[in-house]
Parts: C-alpha cells; sequence; structure tokens
C-alpha cells in the first residue's frame, strides 16, 4: 500500500520532556521528505507545531483539520498549506480520519487518547478498517499497551483490533511500518 496521506494525534502540550519534540521532528522530516501530506489539527502548539514546521522544512504538505473553537482563540498554526473547518473535536477526528490513509499517534494526553479510542471504536465496530501506529517514544504507550492487552485477555477488546494498532519503538521502524524506504 502506497502511503499518501497520514493523519495524526498527538500533545498540544509546551510543558512536556524536550525528547518528545525531537523524535516528533524527526517523524514530520520523514512524512515531509517522502511526500506524505499531512492531516492534524492545526494548533500552533506543541508537538502539534513541532510536527507541522518538520513537514514544512522538508517539502511536504500540511492540512490542518481545524475545529470553529481555535479560530476563535486565535490558536491555529500559521504552516497551514490548506485548511478544514469542523464545528467540533467530533467532527475533526472523523475529518482526519476520512483523509488519512493511516494515522499516527504521537505522545499525548486526554486530547489524543480521545481520538485513539475513537479511532479504534470505529474499526471496532466496522465504520473503517484504518490503521494507527503508536509512536513510541521512551515506551511512552507501554502501560496503555499492557492495558489493552489485559482487556483483550478478559476478553473486552476483540482480535480485529489487534491488527489495526502497531507500534514504532524508532523513526526506523515508523518508516518500516509505512512501506517507506
Amino acid at each position: 500500500m502506497s502511503i499518501k496521506s497520514v493523519g495524526l494525534f498527538c500533545a498540544a502540550s509546551e510543558t512536556i520532556d524536550a525528547i518528545y519534540a525531537d523524535e516528533a521532528s524527526k517523524v514530520g522530516a520523514l512524512l515531509g521528505n517522502n511526500g506524505i501530506s499531512l492531516f492534524y489539527g492545526g494548533a500552533a502548539a506543541g508537538l502539534m507545531e513541532v510536527v507541522a514546521k518538520s513537514v514544512k522544512s522538508a517539502g511536504g504538505r500540511v492540512i490542518g483539520v481545524v475545529p470553529q473553537i481555535l479560530i476563535k482563540r486565535n490558536r491555529v498554526s500559521t504552516l497551514l498549506d490548506d485548511r478544514i473547518v469542523t464545528e467540533n473535536l467530533s467532527d475533526r477526528k472523523d475529518a482526519i480520519i476520512a483523509n488519512s490513509d493511516i494515522v499516527i499517534a504521537l505522545p499525548g494526553g486526554i486530547g489524543t487518547l480521545d481520538e485513539l479510542f475513537h479511532l479504534l471504536a470505529g474499526v471496532t465496530i466496522g465504520y473503517h478498517n484504518k490503521a494507527v501506529i503508536l509512536y513510541n517514544v521512551n515506551g511512552f504507550w507501554d502501560s496503555l499497551l499492557a492495558m489493552l492487552n489485559d482487556f483483550s485477555n478478559k476478553g473486552f477488546v476483540r482480535c480485529e483490533l489487534c491488527e489495526n494498532l502497531l507500534v514504532a519503538n524508532s523513526v526506523e521502524e515508523l518508516s518500516s511500518l509505512l512501506h517507506l524506504k
């Protein structure tokens, strides 16, 4: 499968360790250098802005999927090549998923978890068959993966979810999962 567009879920926080920004920058460079369009939340903060800047610097295309509230609060990135305006966060999630061949989840907080579980619930119910790659910087996603494994062992998470949830522990592993050179 040739990847032309990637959705991104990640932190908008500015109060996180620099290792996460460093790795996010590598992800953006990987996407931009391979001509992959980025669809993401469009905020001018945190890992969102880091990835957008890196994609742009590598010559890639950046599409912000921006809910009205970010526009009202003047928190939209100036790096956007295009903007898809949504009414709310639910619409934003759906638009990112719909416009992406695959989704990458970098470290993030409540919003990232919401986006991730929204995507995975859609897979479980059968709305789509999108895969998501957890970029596991410093083992960030290890506790979530252990929890999901526990839920699966107890019969609460169905197996088809396992096929759509991938893990990359390095940019090299991410490149391999995206089938890039």
